[in-house]
């Protein structure tokens, strides 16, 4: 739960984004001067993720080096407005990103010219696409991020896998063509979760007294939209852009060679941060501290405080 002093820091934001409300929090130093405008961080979770989910870790630790964040839950997940609910569209989701942006600049607390993004998994794949669509962003940290979905699949499963799973797609999507409701699988937690790894199933599990507005369930069409979905394809075009990856050395969701292969496609200014653990250990402590401290140090560096 964020501590008295993390809640002093924000308060509730909503914007309209392709028509729909997104809702989330801004995040502001306590110590801030009032005629001051701040460089700000716009943030969103990675898949099937929620605000609650330890952003408000992330974002009170900016507040702490002088950062402004904007917040935020997806369209169609958590506080958020948008129908079908859990049905996950990454570029909907980077969308929802740039809006946000587009929010961000337009209040008084916030420098328009000083704002970056930071994302983590699916969200850190959205940070780099928005890199390298976005030149209003002026610093990028992606944190354990997707980089091509369709390769960690074929990687760590196996062509075999993957391609029941493409399967499957079609049978689904036929399905929907016939009018039939899209049909939905668990995150985590059962055979046929999308996230399937030990570890993701404790830390979602463990994190579900604090985001009330979690749902364990996403459209399995949702499955189709990240096996199409790469952000390895954009990487290069990020640069000028300052990009910043944290990431995990034992990450069974985004494999680290993936990750290795992106950051050397990447142009400069770039940093590599490679912590020994595994996907889900930079929410929490003791891996959180390097990996806040190190998107904190890069934002600052390049967006100033």
């Amino acid at each position: 739960m964020p501590t008295a002093y993390a809640r002093r820091m924000r308060s509730d934001i909503s914007f309209s984004s392709d028509g729909t409300v997104c809702r989330g929090w801004l995040y502001l130093p306590d110590d801030r001067s009032r005629d001051a405008r701040l460089p700000a961080v716009v943030m969103a979770h990675g898949f099937a993720g929620v605000k609650e989910m330890r952003l408000d870790r992330f974002a009170a630790a900016f507040a702490a080096a002088g950062l402004a964040s904007v917040v935020f839950d997806y369209r169609g997940l958590g506080a958020s407005d948008g129908e079908p609910r859990q049905d996950l569209d990454p570029y909907a989701q980077v969308r929802d990103y740039r809006n946000a942006i587009s929010f961000a600049r337009t209040r008084p607390e916030i420098d328009p010219q000083r704002i970056g993004v930071w994302g983590s998994s699916y969200s850190g794949g959205h940070a780099l696409m928005v890199g390298a669509w976005d030149r209003r962003v002026r610093a990028v940290v992606a944190q354990v991020p997707l980089i091509d979905a369709w390769e960690a699949v074929t990687r760590g499963a196996g062509p075999e896998l993957r391609d029941a799973l493409v399967a499957q797609q079609i049978e689904e999507r036929e399905r929907i063509f016939a009018g039939a409701a899209p049909a939905l699988l668990p995150v985590v937690g059962a055979p046929d979760a999308v996230l399937g790894t030990p570890d993701a199933a404790e830390w979602f599990e463990k994190l579900g007294a604090d985001a009330p507005t979690f749902r364990n369930e996403v459209t399995m069409r949702s499955w189709e939209r990240l096996l199409e979905y790469s952000p390895l394809r954009w990487i290069d075009r990020i640069a000028p852009t300052p990009v910043a990856i944290v990431a995990a050395e034992h990450d069974l969701l985004c494999p680290i060679d993936l990750v290795r292969e992106a950051f050397a496609r990447a142009g400069e200014p770039k940093r590599l941060v490679v912590l020994p653990v595994g996907h889900f250990d930079p929410y929490e402590p003791p891996s959180f501290a390097a990996a806040a401290g190190a998107a904190a140090e890069w934002f600052t560096t390049h967006l100033g405080r």
